[in-house]
């Protein structure tokens, strides 16, 4: 008999209730030796954005496998439930909310796809509220140990599923726009805009800058790492995920300079 694959599962649950115990609960007896990684169940309530570029960024990482991601504000509508094949024979299980498609289009694209609204492999009676329990987790323990995406639901256009475009940064001569992806519990500000973006561009690691949202303008920095600068100093850098990043050394970003995710932030060299 074939080890089971192993299964990643991300979500919106939170730590206080049972709701993510619960899922892992029904994964354990279909699918007791499927190894299981917990990413996270502390993605921002109903915050698809961020539990989708949270999931895209995680997923290089984890082991082929099953990838059970759960952020639902739309659970008990129409919206689809779905199953979807990658390469390096990943599959994807979660909402057709746009919370799987970054991690999709990171992995190479969608090679098939099922809804799973009817699948036998759910759990009866399927809760209007609770899809986690009753379809996903079900689903994602069942392909762990061996069953086909066809066996798990019907087959469904990879190009009919919901994209989530991130925003994309605007890079010119003399300044970038990008903006706000999400804040970390540290206060920092990841940006929509990827260091590569910026070859040619005005910022360049070492230089001095200015930091513009809303209202508020700093001074900062474009260093590699926190201790590059003072304490209580603004810092622009590029973190784990390649991705500008805005931090205040021993402080917040998001209270220095008054940002929330969706926010536009405009970066400068100082002059």
């Amino acid at each position: 008999m074939t080890e089971p694959r192993p299964i990643t599962f991300l979500s919106d649950y939170g730590y206080e209730d049972e709701f993510a115990g619960v899922c892992r609960a029904v994964i354990a007896r279909i699918a007791p030796a499927a190894p299981l990684i917990e990413l996270t169940h502390g993605v921002p309530r109903e915050d698809v954005r961020r539990g989708a570029v949270m999931l895209a960024d995680a997923l290089p990482y984890a082991p082929a496998g099953v990838h059970l991601a759960v952020v639902d504000p739309g659970v008990g509508t129409g919206r689809r439930s779905i199953a979807v094949g990658t390469a390096e024979d990943r599959v994807l299980v979660g909402p057709d909310n746009g919370l799987l498609w970054p991690a999709i289009e990171a992995l190479g694209g969608a090679l098939e796809a099922v809804d799973l609204c009817s699948s036998p492999f759910r759990l009866e009676p399927v809760s209007a509220t609770f899809h986690g329990r009753d379809l996903f987790a079900p689903v994602a323990a069942r392909i762990a140990l061996g069953a086909k995406l066809n066996e798990a639901g019907e087959p469904i256009e990879p190009d009919s599923l919901k994209r989530l475009e991130l925003p994309a940064a605007r890079v010119e001569q003399d300044l970038v726009v990008a903006q706000v992806l999400y804040l970390d519990r540290f206060g920092n500000a990841t940006l929509g805009v990827r260091s590569e973006e910026l070859e040619g561009g005005p910022l360049h690691p070492g230089g001095s800058l200015t930091v513009a949202a809303g209202d508020s303008t700093r001074e900062a920095r474009f260093v590699r790492a926190f201790a590059d600068v003072g304490e209580g100093e603004v810092l622009v850098y590029e973190d784990s995920s390649r991705r500008l990043a805005i931090a205040v050394n021993r402080g917040s970003a998001a209270e220095a300079l008054g940002v929330r995710p969706g926010d536009e932030v405009t970066l400068a060299p100082a002059r």
